[in-house]
């Protein structure tokens, strides 16, 4: 196998041994344990064909890079598949949803970001290749299993893969304060939401680059929401719109 890097977590575990087992050198799981969950865990990947070591915890720990592994590890390659945004948008059979993230540089928000994808349909998460976190074990933790159901395009320039998406007829969409009701919005047709980094949110020129800007109506104290849950909120909107009959006229 080539360079290998290590998942952990049960749910991250479990996807890649459901999606892509033969990318797996090994799963290590922590001798202590033998509940069912963890029995489930060993049985899947035995059927799979997947290695399978019972190490102690310390051990998990120190190939994890923390203590918060769950009691599972595993080491694969480290090699993913490289999906351009042709290869997203050439398999759809429904207009395209993405979700751009401009610069977020947490894992935790980028992994809590693919959670929102994956559970609300989005076709692809593109990301930059500069000044931005990309997929690692944290990411991969945080995503519960969704940095491997969720494709994620990495660009080298935001830009012009904002210009690639308009050209394909793709609406692209900024969400930022200030920007039209995110209830008024029609977000129906073909959408790329685009989210800007912690704190910081739209870059100058992505903004420009935005179609129209949606903002989220926040009823009560507090001015912003963290990327994740924006992200969240706003490709439930799409999926909710599309979901629901438009009225006469």
């Amino acid at each position: 196998m080539n360079a290998t890097r290590t998942l952990h977590g049960f749910h991250a575990v479990a996807a890649r041994i459901s999606l892509r087992p033969d990318s797996i050198a090994a799963i290590y799981v922590a001798g202590t344990r033998s509940d069912a969950r963890v029995r489930d865990l060993v049985a899947r990947a035995s059927a799979a064909g997947c290695r399978v070591e019972s190490v102690e915890e310390a051990r998990l720990t120190e190939l994890a890079g923390t203590a918060r592994h769950q009691g599972v590890v595993a080491s694969v390659d480290a090699q993913t598949p490289q999906v351009t945004l042709d290869d997203v948008i050439e398999t759809l059979a429904e207009p395209a949803l993405l979700l751009v993230l401009d610069g977020v540089t947490d894992p935790h928000n980028l992994g809590a970001c693919l959670r929102s994808a994956d559970a609300f349909g989005a076709h692809a998460v593109v990301i930059p290749k500069d000044r931005a976190v990309g997929v690692n074990a944290t990411v991969a933790k945080a995503a519960s299993g969704a940095a491997d159901t969720v494709p994620v395009v990495t660009v080298t320039n935001l830009a012009r893969a904002l210009r690639d998406m308009k050209e394909r007829g793709i609406w692209i969409v900024g969400a930022d304060a200030g920007g039209e009701s995110l209830f008024d919005a029609d977000v129906r047709g073909p959408v790329a939401w685009v989210l800007g980094a912690e704190g910081s949110g739209l870059r100058r020129l992505t903004r420009e680059l935005c179609d129209r800007v949606v903002g989220i109506p926040l009823a009560g104290m507090v001015e912003s929401l963290n990327v994740s849950v924006a992200a969240g909120i706003c490709l439930y909107a799409t999926r909710q719109q599309r979901a629901t009959p438009r009225g006469p006229g």
